[in-house]
């Protein structure tokens, strides 16, 4: 069965088309040669978020770096098991971790990303801000450890890393963990390496955890940027709290009483962000990172 072809574009369309292609062109060239002048790391490039760079091959890329040439780009292509038609915007976390340690070797080292604490009561959307990051490559957005059971829809190593009580123990033992503290009879925490990994590959990690993790993450590290997710009201965080459906009328009123209680601590935080629009939050995130 033969597939209809598609329509033919306009005289208006096919112009935009050829406009786009144009930009995506000049988009490229220029961050090449930035590269190549020295003015632009290469993981500030990986790491841009616009089409044209995130389609660009990463051989183009590398291959634009003093230094390198398109023959040293491709053995260390080779070396870091990246395929030599991958683009940017393919690469995946292992082929990125890679590719930062054999450019570390050869000396090309990125500006360290920062290291960003989302945090604020119960129901004032964290996970939702946390969640719209994730598609944007400047970020990662850090995965917790827990001692609890995964849920049916979870999986290892992506919603959270499921480590036993012996294991977690071990982990806190070794010092691997940013912060960790007990909610609910089960233990929650940040693994070190992840967090240092990223950072170093030249991206900003998002933390979203409690009060008491934030306050731990900037006894360990004073860079740490706390910022506070404040709702527009009370009223509209009560409002979300008991319209939830999922919690019965004590487990709300304790939420409440919690909320109240962090509330209380949005003067520790470096900057308090009020969440009264996801994306207003979320552009205001990117320009403390590209600032």
């Amino acid at each position: 069965m033969t597939s209809n072809p598609p329509p033919p574009l306009s005289r208006t369309q096919r112009l935009e088309a050829l406009e786009k292609a144009k930009r995506s062109r000049q988009e490229r060239a220029s961050t090449k040669e930035a590269i190549a002048q020295g003015e632009l790391s290469i993981f500030d490039a990986i790491n841009d978020p616009r089409e044209s760079i995130r389609r660009m091959k990463v051989i183009e890329l590398l291959s634009a770096v003093s230094g390198v040439g398109r023959a040293r780009a491709a053995i260390i292509m080779e070396r870091a098991n990246i395929s030599p038609t991958r683009r940017i915007g393919g690469l995946g976390h292992r082929q990125s971790k890679a590719l930062g340690a054999f450019l570390t070797v050869t000396k090309i080292d990125p500006i360290p990303g920062k290291l960003i604490v989302i945090s604020g009561p119960g129901g004032v959307g964290k996970s939702t801000i946390a969640t719209a990051l994730k598609s944007d490559p400047r970020f990662w957005v850090s995965i917790s450890a827990t001692t609890r059971e995964p849920r049916a829809n979870e999986k290892h190593g992506i919603d959270y890393y499921f480590y036993s009580d012996e294991k977690f123990s071990e982990m806190i033992e070794a010092q691997e963990f940013l912060e960790w503290a007990e909610f609910a009879g089960n233990r929650y925490g940040t693994p070190k390496r992840s967090v240092d990994e990223w950072r170093r590959l030249g991206k900003s990690v998002i933390l979203e955890i409690e009060i008491e993790g934030a306050r731990q993450i900037k006894r360990h590290d004073p860079s740490a940027q706390l910022i506070f997710i404040s709702p527009p009201t009370w009223e509209e965080l009560v409002r979300r709290l008991t319209h939830r459906g999922t919690d019965s009328p004590a487990r709300v009123e304790a939420r409440l009483g919690l909320a109240k209680e962090e509330m209380a601590t949005a003067g520790e935080f470096d900057l308090v962000l009020v969440n009264d629009d996801v994306n207003n939050v979320l552009e205001k995130l990117i320009a403390l990172v590209t600032a």
